[in-house]
């Protein structure tokens, strides 16, 4: 989908097919995240340890208890503890226990954000797919969630905290970027603190292809120069999910592209460069009238 000053401006595929978000489900735990920071429910500074946070042997270090709430919407807390729906990538990448300590290194950890669910539903006694519903999806007139479309994967033997996935519609999904895109307002009410939508598309760490901020990647770095990898030509913040989720946002065009690969029907992928090219695309007929063609 491609909407555009509110408009659909293009759309193909089945729009209220549900398919896994996989790690898109990210930002959503995000924004209410943002929510319950507002309420006072969620303070970003407190600690795993003032938390009571620990996980099952080899459980956490005095030094990993030490990190944040912050640090683990970063992806920067240093907990290379065990944790659960991982890709082999992911696996393979982590590195090893105590090699850093909290907030000095961005690594993309599982263990940060499925804790963050766990901390999020002690902390406002809510399960995040019925306060999904309630805070987000009923405000913004999502038409086919329901809490049903998200369940737990237990970490087993490995973590106490599972992960979250969530089933979503291309349409639910456009509907969410848009949200962002409008500062977390939806038509005459703040669904999210707008404070937060700043906060959290901001970047505090560099990727190879731009930044990251509080479950959202961005295509501006922390410091420095973009990278090589970086081929985006403005400022663009985007959910990402496994084998091609996308919910990206150009503040500067008024502009949301969503993509969605459902596992179920294709065993194609759309990689993080397709994603691009599609935007670039997409931006270069921004402003296009009949009167370019034929």
């Amino acid at each position: 989908m491609v909407v555009q000053h509110g408009l659909v401006i293009a759309q193909w595929g089945d729009t209220s097919r549900k398919s896994e978000l996989y790690s898109a489900r990210k930002s959503f735990m995000s924004a209410l995240v943002g929510i319950a920071v507002e309420k006072g429910e969620i303070h970003l500074d407190e600690t795993l340890a003032e938390l009571g946070i620990d996980d099952k042997e080899p459980s956490l270090t005095p030094t990993e208890k030490q990190a944040t709430v912050r640090e683990l919407l970063e992806a920067r807390s240093g907990v290379y503890h065990p944790t659960v729906y991982e890709t082999a990538s992911m696996e393979q990448a982590k590195p090893p226990r105590g090699s850093h300590g909290p907030g000095e290194f961005w690594y993309y950890n599982n263990w940060d954000f499925n804790s963050i669910g766990v901390i999020y539903e002690k902390a406002t006694g809510q399960r995040i797919f019925d306060a999904l519903e309630t805070q987000i999806a009923i405000p913004i007139g999502m038409q086919d969630y329901r809490p049903s479309d998200g369940y737990y994967v237990s970490g087993g033997r490995a973590t106490q905290y599972p992960a979250y996935p969530i089933r979503m519609s291309a349409r639910d999904l456009a509907r969410f970027a848009l949200l962002f895109l409008h500062n977390g307002r939806w038509r005459d009410q703040q669904i999210v603190p707008s404070s937060w939508v700043t906060a959290s598309t901001h970047s505090y760490s560099d990727t190879p292809t731009g930044g990251y901020g509080y479950m959202w990647w961005t295509s501006t770095p922390a410091n420095g120069p973009r990278g090589p990898a970086a081929t985006l030509l403005r400022e663009t913040f985007w959910a990402d999910g496994h084998l091609g989720q996308y919910a990206v946002v150009v503040p500067s065009l008024d502009l949301v592209v969503v993509t969605r690969v459902d596992a179920k029907l294709t065993k194609k992928q759309m990689g993080q460069q397709k994603m691009e090219k599609l935007v670039l695309l997409v931006e270069a007929a921004e402003g296009a009238s009949d009167d370019n063609f034929p």
